[in-house]
């Protein structure tokens, strides 16, 4: 989307990274909740970029703000060397509502520390999302209550779905029979 006070001559690719603020993105902005709005998704839900610094003070207010749910919360790799990203899908569920109002917040960290606050003591939901996330990508959540594997075995080596992750040659059976 283009903002209307950018100037008509300006480069395609300086139109191109502006976008619109969603009703969400402008309530955190009125409120000094620092953040940045993302692209909205094929579906037109609003994203929002945030650091693991601002993530529970954001979520606290957007809670608070009537984003009583967390549909989802899960995670994905970049690629080899770049970074790794946690979202969470909240909608705000009401008696009388027919569409409800949904965003997606999400955190990018670098994979050599990839460090995130909890978001368990605000949704509770969240503790076996945050913990598969955990094992699948070595993401760590801290203040999570009881942060371990939950996939893969307790001793498993490695995140299997980061992109950078080498299969080893063999894995042994245990208690399989």
């Amino acid at each position: 989307m283009v903002d209307e006070n950018t100037p008509d001559n300006a480069p395609e690719t300086e139109q191109a990274a502006i976008v619109q603020a969603g009703p969400v993105s402008s309530w955190l902005t009125e409120n000094d909740f620092a953040h940045d709005g993302l692209e909205p998704d094929h579906l037109g839900i609003e994203l929002i970029k945030v650091s693991p610094d601002f993530l529970i003070p954001l979520c606290t207010a957007l809670y608070a703000y009537g984003f009583n749910y967390l549909q989802c919360q899960g995670a994905y790799d970049l690629g080899p060397g770049k970074e790794l990203v946690s979202f969470y899908h909240l909608v705000k569920v009401t008696d009388n509502c027919d569409k409800p109002e949904e965003v997606r917040i999400k955190v990018f960290v670098p994979r050599d520390e990839p460090h995130i606050p909890s978001v368990y003591w605000i949704w509770k939901a969240a503790d076996w999302q945050e913990r598969e996330s955990y094992d699948m990508y070595g993401i760590i959540y801290d203040g999570h209550p009881d942060l371990k594997r939950i996939l893969m075995p307790e001793d498993w080596v490695g995140w299997p779905l980061r992109k950078d992750y080498v299969s080893p040659d063999f894995y042994e059976l245990q208690d399989a029979y």
